[in-house]
């Protein structure tokens, strides 16, 4: 089936309600008009495929250029779109405007992160004044510490953004990663836990706590809950940890469970343990 265009659906809906009036109705369709232009700027931000979004907001804010919501809208969508480096020099105009707020300064400083500018980005944190704390802010100067391997600043950080959101599994794993590149593995694996128990389905966490146990030779799998096809998946990541660190014999072990375990045909592991096999025979 076909996908209706939100806009398209919208407009509709409006032209309905603005068919019911009768004469003498100009002031309930003004205030029509004012609902359903905010209404459609939070659907178009929050629910509308990323491109209608960044085509809405562009030619929104082309009609309107001294609109800060719009300019602002735009950029948000070009972030969600996955187009970070056309949003930065947007984020430039909105943090000019006279009405510009913290966020929007702490949004500059995420899209610059995004494209990897990590010196713009601390400078944008650092015209904010630091009476101004909020989950997001703490998340970045984490991000940002970690960057310049200030770990005791990036681990102060990223236990303060934990403590200020009520989901702050996407933090401790952050963290947990964080501890895993500074080869404290033990404790990466106790982040990488604590993220699991606030989000029981992040497999990005699951996967790193396999990384974390196998780099202190830890093989079998943690116990957490995983679908059959996230325990294969998470065998073949143990299974090329023990291979790299030489545990060859349990690596091509674990591999060959990988295989067995997946509830389809699992390339991956296929090739992997193919390619071990053939190594071994030289």
């Amino acid at each position: 089936m076909r996908h209706i265009s939100l806009i398209s659906l919208f407009l509709s809906t409006f032209l309905a309600l603005a068919g019911c009036q009768n004469g003498g109705g100009n002031d309930t369709l003004a205030g029509v008009n004012v609902i359903d232009e905010s209404n459609l700027n939070h659907i178009m931000l929050q629910a509308a495929d990323p491109a209608e979004a960044v085509n809405y907001f562009t030619r929104a804010s082309a009609q309107d250029p001294d609109r800060i919501d719009l300019q602002r809208g735009l950029a948000m969508a070009l972030v969600r779109a996955g187009r970070a480096a056309d949003a930065t020099p947007i984020w430039a105009r909105v943090t000019a405007h006279p009405d510009a707020s913290h966020d929007d300064r702490v949004e500059y400083a995420d899209t610059l992160i995004r494209t990897a500018d990590w010196a713009a980005a601390e400078a944008e944190l650092d015209k904010i004044p630091p009476t101004y704390e909020t989950y997001k802010r703490y998340r970045l100067e984490a991000m940002i510490a970690d960057s310049k391997g200030d770990w005791r600043k990036a681990d102060s950080f990223y236990d303060i953004a934990a403590g200020m959101t009520t989901t702050p599994s996407g933090v401790y794993n952050n963290w947990g990663f964080s501890k895993l590149t500074r080869g404290d593995h033990a404790g990466a694996e106790r982040l990488f836990a604590q993220a699991i128990t606030y989000d029981p389905g992040l497999f990005t966490a699951k996967n790193n706590l396999v990384l974390a146990r196998a780099a202190q030779r830890k093989y079998d799998l943690p116990l957490v809950s995983m679908t059959q096809t996230e325990r294969a998946q998470l065998l073949h990541t143990a299974a090329l940890s023990a291979i790299k660190q030489g545990d060859v014999a349990t690596g091509r072990g674990l591999l060959v469970e990988a295989v067995e375990t997946h509830p389809q045909h699992f390339d991956a592991a296929v090739r992997s343990l193919n390619a071990l096999e053939a190594n071994v025979t030289r």
